[in-house]
């Protein structure tokens, strides 16, 4: 269990890292959409804490039941501002500081020497400020446009930190390392590069939790996750020659936004309706 509480030590602010931290990392990995299922937890219980202390009431998790609360949009905007707060403080700005660095680096950087040296400098350029003032403005906005239902909403905010750090996982698993040394390095046992049983143990868990938490969007979704990754992952390597640290927490953010998009996209497209086989089956058998 050392590889679980190394995950939980170093994605989120809780203190349950092992004292042998530094080696135990590398078997965390598999654990990391775990992990994220858990910070979706906290979401969802802080997203109904909200809902109860607006007047929503407890939200309904059943379709027929289901009522579309007319909120001002100042109280929407706050309570999407309090949730991405949450998200941020949960994994104390761990991932956004590697992708305002990210920024600064591939998008600033002329040569692999100089990206690297951007990655490894302390302070921020104008393109981390601007990505990371339009990264959190996107997660608010998206947040604030889902259902201020159960339905839809909960279901989405436990799944999507959970495919992110899946799209973690997977950077991590098929592209270099780009440095000997870094954060990212602490991952990867010297002279074994990877486990593929920590990539294969991530992603069953994080398909089945998918299927289980938003049926065939929760796969389109997944896919999509899948997408950032390789998307990012091959740009990276291609300017850096490898990955780094600052490039997995890139990942995690940027997935985190286009799993919003496309969350609501999804809504949206009345041909497409997001359904939670699990929490459905839970709430009709407690009624």
């Amino acid at each position: 269990m050392n590889g679980l509480r190394s995950a939980i030590g170093f994605l989120t602010i809780l203190p349950l890292a092992p004292s042998d931290a530094p080696d135990s990392l590398a078997s965390s990995r598999g654990w990391f959409p775990l992990v994220g299922l858990l910070i979706g937890a906290v979401l969802a219980c802080m997203d109904v804490l909200i809902m109860l202390l607006v007047g929503a009431g407890f939200p309904s998790l059943a379709r027929d039941a289901a009522t579309y609360y007319d909120f001002p949009i100042s109280t929407i905007l706050l309570w999407s501002i309090l949730l991405v707060i949450t998200l941020v403080a949960l994994t104390r700005a761990l991932h956004l500081d590697g992708f305002m660095d990210s920024c600064d680096a591939l998008l600033g950087g002329f040569d692999r020497e100089r990206r690297l040296a951007i990655l490894r400098d302390p302070n921020v350029g104008a393109f981390a400020v601007v990505g990371v003032v339009c990264l959190l403005l996107l997660k608010v906005a998206a947040i604030a446009g889902l259902p201020t239902t159960g339905a839809d909403r909960l279901p989405l905010l436990l799944l999507l930190p959970c495919l992110s750090r899946c799209a973690m996982l997977l950077t991590m698993e098929l592209y270099p390392y780009a440095r000997r040394n870094g954060l990212g390095a602490a991952f990867f046992h010297a002279g074994e590069r990877r486990f593929r049983w920590q990539l294969a143990l991530g992603f069953i868990f994080t398909l089945v939790i998918s299927v289980a938490l938003a049926g065939a969007a929760g796969v389109a979704l997944l896919a999509a996750a899948c997408a950032v990754a390789w998307a990012i992952g091959t740009w990276a390597t291609r300017l850096l020659g490898g990955v780094t640290g600052d490039i997995y927490g890139a990942v995690n953010e940027v997935a985190e936004a286009v799993l919003l998009l496309l969350a609501l996209l999804l809504i949206s497209a009345s041909s497409f309706d997001i359904r939670s086989p699990l929490l459905d089956t839970l709430w009709f058998s407690l009624r």
